[in-house]
């Protein structure tokens, strides 16, 4: 009961922060001071205590889009095991779920976008289905190959199954997984090299250009929903990537914390040395993480 009261509370607390952190890091870089770790908490807070203009050309589609995109993330933060403790809530398929949560968020702030009738904001979503369709063969992969070394179809299981032991023996398909998730993690979280968060330009915006039509709380549920997926998809990662189990829960609390923490930076380190990717190089580095994802789940197959 404990452990389950700490993950909600991380995952209600600590996705703002990991912006924060990216944002030092990326100002950090460039010489500067940055805006401080808490401000995107401030930036939520505001737009949540301004007020909401509705185009008349919207309908309930447009207002629908930020509340079920927060629901759907949120339902998955609690599919997720967050370091060697289990979800809260986890049954045989649950991975099924996990994956097409993402997507049922996905398809209705496309089509809130759409239903402002912009074709700059159709353009967005166009690009963000593209990329989508081509960033979830490897996430199943992945489940796959998860599935295949636990022997089991719950992701608490799949991701707390994977040790050190695990790692000596399948080393190999986890380095691929390792390399196709960070690439899902950065294209499904709108981050560099695939789109800026922080730009404004019409050549470069994919998930920016979708919202731009939303002010006030339905923003604010926008940006915080983004946050807490960031962070999500952040937990499966870190799994992969740094595995732990100490026995102790507030160390194993703390070393997921900091792991998070970590990741972070390394987001942050990344948008600071690429520069964002030309359109057509996209979906090449798109299908390249499918390719490593695929090749990963073939060396667990025996």
């Amino acid at each position: 009961m404990t452990n389950s009261i700490i993950h909600i509370f991380l995952a209600l607390t600590m996705p703002p922060l990991l912006l924060g952190v990216i944002g030092k890091t990326k100002a950090a870089f460039a010489g500067r001071v940055g805006a401080p770790f808490l401000q995107p908490y401030y930036d939520i807070i505001r737009l949540l205590q301004k007020g909401t203009v509705f185009s008349t050309t919207t309908t309930w589609l447009f207002r629908a889009g930020p509340i079920v995109a927060l629901a759907t993330t949120a339902v998955a933060a609690l599919l997720v095991p967050f370091g060697a403790h289990p979800a809260p809530v986890s049954f045989d398929g649950d991975m099924i779920l996990y994956a097409y949560l993402f997507a049922l968020g996905r398809f209705f702030t496309m089509s809130a976008a759409l239903d402002t009738g912009s074709s700059f904001e159709g353009m967005g979503s166009a690009r963000e289905a593209t990329y989508s369709c081509l960033a979830e063969p490897t996430l199943f992969f992945a489940l796959i190959t998860l599935s295949r070394l636990s022997g089991k179809f719950s992701l608490s299981p799949m991701l707390i199954n994977i040790s050190l032991g695990v790692w000596l023996d399948t080393g190999a398909a986890l380095l691929l997984l390792i390399g196709g998730m960070f690439i899902v993690l950065l294209v499904e979280n709108c981050r560099i090299p695939f789109d800026d968060p922080n730009t404004h330009l019409e050549l470069t915006m994919i998930h920016e250009v979708m919202v731009l039509d939303h002010s006030g709380p339905a923003f604010g549920l926008i940006q915080y929903a983004a946050a807490l997926k960031l962070f999500v998809l952040g937990a499966f990662f870190i799994h992969l990537a740094l595995p732990y189990a100490t026995g102790n829960p507030l160390l194993d609390w703390g070393l997921f914390i900091i792991s998070m923490l970590e990741l972070a930076v390394v987001i942050g380190i990344v948008e600071s040395v690429m520069a964002r990717l030309r359109l057509i190089r996209i979906p090449q580095l798109l299908v390249a993480a499918s390719i490593l994802a695929a090749f990963s789940t073939l060396l667990v197959i025996r």
